[in-house]
């Protein structure tokens, strides 16, 4: 069992610069185009953090295990969709607490999350290369709603 927690100020920006760093990352393991990862990573954070504060209906969570913090969720209104729509745009649990469950937890934390801000749905982005993640997905019920596919030639 987890819970989530808002990070204090000093957590988020001490989180914010790296989880933008892994998505360029990313998204360049998953076949874009470095200078188009990078472009499009800066054009999200200036949406999404605007100052480097999060915008409304922007959640950036502690994940507290019995441990204390062992991750981090982010949670947010999609850039588009319905008000009943919720979209985790990054979980992680942090290397040394991983192979416990706790992902599954942080997951299921989130639904009961978005179920108390009277959300119907949860939805997520995972790159093809996260199988660890694509298969927790799997196994937790969430539906592929788009493939996008490509062979480097």
């Amino acid at each position: 069992m987890v819970k989530l927690e808002i990070k204090s100020a000093d957590e988020l920006s001490a989180w914010l610069p790296g989880v933008f760093e892994q998505y360029v990352a990313e998204r360049i393991r998953a076949g874009h185009e470095p200078e188009s990862a990078q472009q499009l990573s800066l054009v999200q954070r200036n949406e999404l953090f605007p100052n480097d504060v999060p915008a409304n209906d922007q959640f950036i969570m502690n994940i507290i295990g019995d441990d204390g913090v062992v991750g981090t969720m982010w949670l947010g209104r999609p850039h588009s969709g319905s008000r009943e729509t919720w979209f985790v745009f990054d979980v992680e649990i942090d290397k040394e607490f991983r192979g416990r469950g706790l992902g599954r937890a942080a997951m299921e934390a989130a639904e009961e999350w978005t179920r108390e801000r009277n959300g119907t749905r949860l939805a997520l982005n995972v790159f093809g290369p996260n199988l660890t993640a694509r298969s927790l997905y799997d196994s937790l019920g969430y539906e592929v709603m788009s493939t996008s596919m490509f062979k480097d030639l």
